[in-house]
């Protein structure tokens, strides 16, 4: 992961999480990231934390995303059905979707994670989990959109801690005994000791895991009652970007943006086939035409030969010389045991298997188109019959 160095963070105005003092008092290397001031490791590096992710469970900051409600008389999903490509009206109570926030012309505003509750009236509810770089634009765009049927309130006093690896369920469960049974994908409603808490069974690592939305107040003692548990530690931004591209996992700004589409992006798989019958989302015309047509380049996940990883940016090459693309997120995958990237391909070179040069420092480095995911998803899919 490319980021400043902390020396920057204090030249820039940034905001602290609820969590800021704890990662200073764990010796986080703290730096600007999405307008906060973000761990981006601890003392015992980032393929330590990486490795501990993947074998035990590590405690992850992401206060910085943004949270709100969406709620309406009636129908809440089917207008927020405008904005998404993705199916919420066929959520159940208590599940989450991910999908994408589009443009007029298809493209990515932001990806995000919905999920529907019944409120205390027995209307719909949706609540929403969006970047952290873009949650303002994000807001403000479902206001303009929907504004006058629908009422946004947005938590900027919630924080967010992701409990993420294969121990992650055996941590939590010890202080709520009610998320050992949540299946992949869905969010209840908890309480520790009179607070109350959201715990979603999600993350961003490819590992089973949670993410917690609770009152920023209480998010450093409840932090630290995990901490203290056998088998969880800090981790931080490194690590989770290792961690996602291993797995395949887009990051918003890197992968997908404004200029790229949901099929583009290997996301088709995120659309319902009741969505692709029917439309009626922004961007749709491009959607429906990729789905149709196919798309002129494709998202591939990307071996390079020896130990030089590929980083963002770096001009992607046909054995024969010609430029067909570029990459979008490159470095070394801890778990995969060398240089791991993603980018954009024309279709015509998109095949897994083929050959490919990668531009590093004026030189080509050979590489391979690969299947993603790098590393296996261990996602919590039910109990074993």
């Amino acid at each position: 992961m490319n980021a400043p160095s902390s020396e920057d963070a204090t030249a820039e105005r940034v905001e602290h999480t609820p969590l800021y003092d704890l990662h200073v008092e764990l010796g986080g290397k703290m730096v600007p990231f999405a307008g906060y001031c973000m761990p981006i490791q601890f003392s015992g590096g980032i393929i330590a934390e990486h490795t501990h992710t993947r074998e035990h469970a590590s405690l992850f900051d992401v206060s910085h995303m943004g949270q709100a409600w969406l709620r309406a008389p009636s129908g809440v999903a089917a207008l927020m059905e405008r904005l998404v490509p993705g199916e919420l009206r066929a959520l159940k109570p208590g599940r989450m979707r991910y999908t994408q926030l589009l443009n007029d012309d298809g493209g990515i505003i932001d990806d995000l994670m919905v999920t529907k509750f019944e409120g205390a009236d027995g209307t719909e509810e949706l609540f929403l989990v969006v970047n952290g770089a873009c949650k303002h634009g994000d807001f403000a765009h479902i206001e303009k959109h929907l504004g006058g049927e629908a009422e946004l309130e947005v938590l900027p006093e919630r924080a967010l801690i992701a409990l993420q690896g294969p121990q992650a369920v055996v941590v939590l469960s010890s202080m709520l005994p009610d998320v050992a049974d949540m299946p992949f994908m869905s969010t209840r409603h908890l309480q520790l000791e009179g607070l109350d808490l959201m715990a979603s069974r999600c993350g961003y690592t490819g590992e089973d895991g949670f993410e917690v939305s609770l009152p920023g107040d209480a998010a450093a003692d409840f932090a630290r009652r995990l901490l203290d548990l056998e088998g969880v530690a800090p981790a931080g931004l490194g690590a989770r970007d290792s961690l996602r591209l291993e797995a395949g996992l887009c990051l918003y700004g890197n992968d997908i943006d404004t200029t790229t589409s949901p099929i583009e992006a290997n996301l088709t798989w995120s659309i319902s086939k009741r969505r692709r019958e029917e439309g009626g989302f922004a961007g749709a015309g491009r959607v429906l035409d990729e789905l149709a047509n196919g798309p002129k380049r494709r998202l591939v996940g990307i071996t390079p030969q020896g130990r030089a990883p590929a980083r963002q940016g770096a001009v992607i090459h046909a054995r024969d010389g010609g430029e067909i693309g570029m990459v979008t997120s490159g470095s070394f995958g801890p778990s995969h045991g060398g240089p791991v990237a993603m980018g954009y391909v024309r279709v015509d070179h998109a095949e897994v298997g083929g050959e490919i040069d990668l531009m590093v420092r004026g030189k080509a480095l050979p590489a391979e188109i690969t299947q993603l995911p790098f590393v296996p998803h261990r996602y919590y899919r039910g109990p074993k019959s």
